[in-house]
């Protein structure tokens, strides 16, 4: 297999550099290493201005089609543009549910006057998305969603609850699996729906984390109304359609993230430097093994990218979630371990909490959110590796 990029990717990578060294700058450069895990709210308005600024300069949505507004990049190129917005500090993106899961749905499954509605607006960073799958009852189970929609007078009336939605609050628009068969169970009579999120019939109501922010949500739908052509897919086609948003979610962003793991690995190396605990052996060993997994992870990314072009990632990426998430939790309790009682003080009243400190609290879900490590066994068991599939009662 070959494990480097080709001439043709290294020039890319060199465009991309270029363009974020001179462009998060000036009004943007506060913007630089914020936004991200546990530091969502930081600079939300200027963060989206940054949204818009990239949609001009073409430098969103770039693995999509060109007929879309994309730049047909190639995986590859997508790694490398993720790895080099993360080595430049680039900040965490507002855009990325529209652009790495709701658009891609479009793309494949909807209707071309849903492309022409719904795609330009993604790519200019105009219009922010997000996700309501999962329910009080229906998280991991997520075939066990209650929310329903019914026609009426040309449109979908929605009631229901949806849990741990993620830029609810600021959203635009939301793709909502509802139960539109009465009577219907598990995967069968389920519907795929795009929704306006500025509407009566919703409520949003944050949900506090540990790490003091809010950046996912309760939403309730009481009555909430969106039009019967904004239905992605046939009615009964949304559990198909479903899946296709989560296979797009485990997509080539996730394999440029290993860039921000090495910059939060830094950080931690940088604190033991300067405050003496590298001279333990067993923390030096700890970081030593932090930075062969951080290897073993970009060594697996080019594995999957290796050979000829493929329009999608293969089985062998079904292992990235499981590997990540343990790594990254690791990670976050080696940090705090590094930095002994420091840890245990915040950077200032209430609860103003540092880098180190965010990375810690938040890495707690990393094993838990998109799909628990029970799950990504599973898995991989039943696609990657054939074995027969779980008994569920």
């Amino acid at each position: 297999m070959n494990l480097a990029f080709t001439p043709r990717e290294e020039s890319f990578r060199a465009e991309v550099a270029g363009w974020m060294s001179a462009n998060l700058a000036g009004d943007f450069a506060p913007l630089k290493n914020r936004g991200g895990p546990g530091d969502e709210h930081a600079f939300f308005e200027l963060r989206h201005e940054w949204e818009r600024h990239m949609g001009e300069a073409g430098w969103t949505c770039i693995g999509w089609p060109r007929e879309h507004g994309g730049r047909g990049a190639s995986l590859g190129e997508q790694v490398i543009f993720h790895e080099e917005y993360a080595r430049a500090g680039g900040p965490g993106r507002v855009g990325h549910i529209g652009e790495g899961l709701a658009g891609p749905t479009i793309i494949s499954f909807g209707t071309e006057a849903q492309k022409r509605r719904f795609l330009p607006p993604i790519v200019k960073g105009e219009e922010l998305w997000c996700q309501g799958y999962s329910e009080p009852n229906a998280g991991s189970d997520l075939a066990n969603v209650r929310t329903r929609a019914t026609r009426i007078n040309g449109k979908w009336s929605i009631t229901g609850q949806k849990i741990w939605t993620s830029l609810a609050h600021v959203a635009d628009w939301c793709f909502v699996l509802a139960r539109t068969e009465e009577g219907s169970s598990g995967h069968k009579g389920l519907s795929y729906l795009l929704v306006p999120m500025k509407q009566a019939g919703i409520e949003v109501r944050p949900i506090r984390q540990m790490t003091g922010t809010s950046e996912f949500n309760e939403v309730f739908f009481d009555e909430a109304l969106t039009d019967e052509a904004n239905i992605v897919g046939a009615p009964g086609e949304g559990w198909k359609v479903a899946m296709g948003t989560l296979a797009f979610e485990r997509g080539a962003s996730t394999l440029g993230q290993q860039m921000a793991f090495r910059n939060q690995l830094g950080e931690i190396v940088a604190a033991a430097q300067r405050n003496g605990a590298a001279k333990d052996p067993v923390i030096r060993q700890r970081l030593a093994d932090a930075w062969i997994g951080l290897e073993v992870m970009r060594a697996n990314a080019l594995r999957m990218l290796s050979g000829a072009d493929k329009p999608e990632l293969g089985r062998e990426a079904l292992i990235g979630k499981l590997y990540w998430a343990t790594w990254h939790r690791s990670l976050g309790k080696l940090a705090m371990d590094v930095l002994g009682p420091e840890a245990e003080i915040v950077a200032e009243a209430p609860y103003g909490l540092t880098a180190l400190q965010q990375l810690f609290l938040f890495t707690r879900a990393d094993t838990i959110y998109a799909g628990t490590n029970e799950i990504q066994r599973n898995i991989i068991a039943e696609r990657a590796l054939g074995m027969p599939k779980e008994q569920r009662g």
